[in-house]
């Protein structure tokens, strides 16, 4: 991985994590009261807030082991490949991870329909990770 393609990828993922990170909080304030109160499933509202929490912080080991392929001279070709390689791995595990939390904060709210759309748009993103994911990431340093 070039290292001004690392430090573009570094901003992206970071800006991704903090967006996470402003709507587990919005999340927490509209929602939490509601979970205090019994008026939304807390089994559900808690694997919302792991979902949301798997994001961040895979979306922050990502922004991390770009920011190593971003250094320059330090790292030699092999090495920067490798950490990109987890790099990419990081960020999708995040993005697949937040890409999921809208669906579940819908069947939070009984918004069941909508909700089941959502879900239904997140397993064709994962038929399609599943299929090409494997062909666009970071290649090694021997291909």
């Amino acid at each position: 991985m070039r290292e001004d393609l690392a430090a573009v990828n570094v901003t992206r993922t970071y800006t991704l994590a903090a967006s996470n990170i402003a709507i587990f909080t919005f999340m927490l304030f509209f929602l939490y009261p509601r979970f205090e109160s019994g008026r939304i499933n807390p089994v559900l509202f808690q694997a919302t807030l792991i979902a949301m929490g798997v994001a961040t912080f895979s979306l922050v080991f990502a922004t991390l082991h770009y920011y190593r392929c971003s250094l320059g001279g330090a790292m030699n070709d092999t090495d920067r490949a490798l950490h990109a390689r987890r790099a990419d791995r990081f960020w999708l595990l995040g993005y697949t991870t937040m890409f999921l939390a809208p669906s579940l904060v819908l069947f939070l709210v009984r918004l069941r329909i909508v909700a089941s759309v959502w879900l239904a748009f997140w397993l064709v993103y994962l038929f399609f990770v599943a299929r090409y994911f494997p062909r666009i990431q970071t290649p090694t340093k021997s291909q």
